[in-house]
């Protein structure tokens, strides 16, 4: 499953998109530098009931945004992404999909 493909998995089983999830760790003050990723997948199990996987995807984008690394993108395997660029703002309004 590809990077992006996990965050839209998170918005159809908790109606949030990631954007909104990183206003409410920024909430919660779970945005900080020091915040430990198991606070982040604590949270998220908790009030989201999302499991590991799910949650460290959004602990990516929460702590260090949008971005991924050049080796996720890419044709080739099932976990590649087609941009570098991770959409944030809704499944449904992704211009790539």
């Amino acid at each position: 499953m590809s990077f992006q493909a996990y965050l839209d998995n998170i918005e159809g089983k908790t109606g949030l998109t990631p954007r909104q999830f990183i206003d409410l760790a920024r909430e919660r003050g779970l945005d900080a530098p020091s915040t430990k990723a198991g606070a982040i997948v604590d949270w998220l199990k908790e009030d989201y009931d999302l499991g590991r996987g799910h949650a460290m995807a959004l602990v990516h984008v929460i702590k260090k945004g949008p971005t991924i690394g050049a080796k996720h993108v890419g044709a080739a395997g099932a976990h590649r992404d087609a941009s570098d660029t991770l959409w944030l703002d809704g499944k449904d309004t992704n211009p790539a999909q």
